[in-house]
């Protein structure tokens, strides 16, 4: 008798070193990249994940893996990696806000040891998707997977990394017309679209291609728009914040769990997600908010583990 396999997500992107520096002055290390941490937050929330990354085997690269690995993140091998981790520095404001510096380069192997069967759903973002080679790779790898697997995306922009807006803007539009999820902060839109409401972009993605376009306002809760024609608004739990390291990250994290209980990832689920109902979405974007309110309450990305969600 054949046991049947479990589902899994698959996450493409940067896995990398945080240094946070806090306006005190003191500094600390904490492993990060956005596609690294939705990866830790999912596997937090009991989900098997798999993430293709881009790390060295240097000490950095161990001390991230490891990380990974306590939260049940499968780190896939493949065929090559990089010469050195990549670094990113977070300067955190008095307002809890961080701002950043990369020292990094971003590929992926050609080859890699996935397990057989095709993941429920394929998430990507953030600096892999715009730095160059690996950023190809990855559109290729999403392209390819979308016959068979929800594709969920979050620009999560890095000007300092991205150039210009102009720059930026075709591969964020390309990747929003693949994705069947889109989540984005009101700050990434501000910059590719000075001027715009977030929420008449919302609307605009989801008639191009997303079922479900989610505009998050950091402490003002967030907003959704699908391709039903739905629009739903929650607020965000007031809490202490520490700093905002990951919030988003965990917010996404969250998003994925949420319509992957709701059943309604895989591809053949695709036409149940761009039919899904406004209460399904409410609620699946109140316990996300929950999520990001408990990751800003505390030190670095460090998202809840489901228990703290019970």
């Amino acid at each position: 008798m054949t046991t049947p396999s479990v589902e899994r997500a698959l996450v493409l992107g940067e896995a990398l070193i945080d240094v946070v520096t806090r306006p005190d002055g003191s500094r600390a290390q904490h492993p990060g990249g956005s596609p690294a941490n939705v990866a830790l937050g999912l596997g937090r929330l009991g989900r098997r994940v798999d993430l293709l990354t881009w790390l060295g085997h240097d000490t950095d690269g161990e001390l991230v893996r490891r990380h990974l690995r306590g939260s049940g993140v499968n780190v896939l091998q493949g065929n090559r990696s990089a010469l050195r981790t990549p670094v990113a520095t977070a300067h955190i404001g008095e307002t809890g806000a961080a701002t950043y510096e990369f020292d990094l380069e971003w590929d992926l192997p050609e080859t890699w040891d996935e397990d057989p069967g095709d993941p429920v759903v394929v998430h990507t973002g953030s600096i892999a998707t715009v730095l160059q080679p690996g950023g190809t790779a990855v559109a290729k790898i999403v392209a390819r997977r979308r016959s068979t697997s929800t594709i969920t995306y979050d620009p999560n922009l890095r000007p300092v990394l991205m150039g210009s807006p102009a720059h930026a803007l075709p591969v964020v539009d390309a990747l929003v017309r693949l994705a069947d999820v889109v989540k984005v902060s009101d700050e990434d839109l501000a910059w590719l679209h000075p001027g715009v409401a977030p929420a008449e972009i919302a609307e605009q993605w989801s008639r191009s291609g997303p079922s479900l376009v989610v505009v998050t306002h950091g402490g003002e809760g967030a907003f959704a728009s699908t391709s039903a024609g739905a629009r739903i608004s929650v607020e965000a739990p007031k809490v202490q914040v520490a700093d905002t390291v990951g919030a988003g990250d965990s917010f996404m994290g969250g998003l994925i769990d949420g319509l992957w209980s709701a059943g309604l990832l895989g591809a053949g689920r695709r036409q149940a997600l761009a039919d899904v109902d406004a209460a399904t979405v409410q609620a699946v974007l109140e316990r996300c908010a929950r999520i990001a309110a408990i990751t800003v309450s505390r030190a670095g990305a460090n998202p809840p583990r489901l228990a703290e969600l019970a």
